[in-house]
């Protein structure tokens, strides 16, 4: 059997994977494979390895007709038409549960970065303007015993409630229903109207689907408090960037914290970026070390699940 890698991963993350299969990988870590080597190489495969930003849909299921199983190295897989793939008998995988601590402390870093301007106090002290001690200079937002609303309290979320217990915060949640799982985390359920009109801080997390796309537009912003900051390390097109930079500007409400957007990378003039209170990351939620390796393993080992007939260890 034969399998395609669509980045470098470590060879000792891909040794279950190895023991089943021939394996070829794009020898780049971040340049992304041409389209056209990608579908070169699938043409012979029965297994791919990929990333969140490696498009399966069905022109590529067209030109791998011997793949029998595809394995994400992320928790999200709306990259991959999963009905094509169910239709062809293509088995997914995904690789949930190994990031989710990390991806909470990511949130966290970028909830406090936000709340107390550490982006700007640090461009203060690097560009020499960090002047006389003021009263009120670079003053931010408390974040101890507010507010915090969880939309989609799945694993991560719950981890980022955990987390929001140490600060003494009142903890909302919305999503399609109630969860028993919030019951020891003191976390109550409401509507998104209510969550986001109570809280001092907004954290997406939910899963990108069409139902949640746009899931925060203007309508949903006027309905957040004037000091009030969102937090999206969930999936970039869950928030209409559009009105966000509207609200941000008209100062509708007091800032954002944002891991993932629309469009990666996030072009360096979007408006975005000119806004004051604005903290951007580059998709950094699962960046340790660590957890990135136990992805890569992780759907390795879903892959060779697949293509020696057991279950996947993630199946989507």
């Amino acid at each position: 059997m034969r399998v395609y890698v669509t980045r470098r991963l470590p060879s000792d993350c891909l040794q279950s994977l190895s023991t089943v299969a021939e394996i070829g990988m794009w020898r780049e870590e971040a340049v992304p494979v041409p389209d056209a080597v990608l579908r070169e190489e699938v043409h012979s495969a029965d297994g791919l390895l990929l990333i969140l930003t490696d498009r399966v849909d069905r022109s590529l299921l067209d030109a791998a007709p011997h793949l029998r199983a595809v394995s994400t190295m992320s928790v999200g897989y709306d990259h991959i038409d999963v009905a094509a793939c169910r239709e062809r008998g293509i088995a997914v995988g995904h690789t949930p549960d190994v990031l989710t601590e990390t991806t909470a402390d990511l949130c966290w870093a970028l909830l406090l970065g936000t709340a107390r301007r550490l982006y700007q106090g640090q461009r203060a002290v690097v560009e020499g303007t960090w002047g006389s001690w003021a009263p009120f200079y670079l003053a931010g937002q408390d974040v101890h015993h507010k507010t915090i609303g969880i939309v989609g309290l799945g694993r991560i979320g719950q981890a980022v409630a955990r987390r929001a217990q140490g600060f003494s915060m009142r903890i909302l949640y919305t999503g399609p229903r109630p969860r028993s799982e919030a019951e020891p985390l003191g976390a109550l359920y409401c509507s998104l109207p209510t969550l986001l009109a109570e809280s001092d801080f907004v954290v997406l997390l939910a899963p990108l689907r069409p139902e949640t796309h746009h899931l925060i537009g203007s309508a949903e912003l006027a309905h957040m408090r004037s000091d009030a900051i969102l937090i999206n390390a969930g999936r970039g097109a869950l928030v209409d960037e559009a009105a966000l930079v509207d609200a941000l500007a008209m100062e509708r409400i007091w800032g954002a914290g944002l891991d993932v957007y629309e469009r990666e990378p996030l072009p360096p003039d979007h408006p975005l970026l000119r806004l004051p209170r604005v903290v951007a990351l580059p998709h950094l939620g699962s960046a340790t070390v660590e957890t990135r390796r136990a992805m890569a393993r992780l759907a390795a080992e879903n892959l060779a699940d697949a293509l020696t007939g057991r279950p996947m260890r993630h199946p989507v």
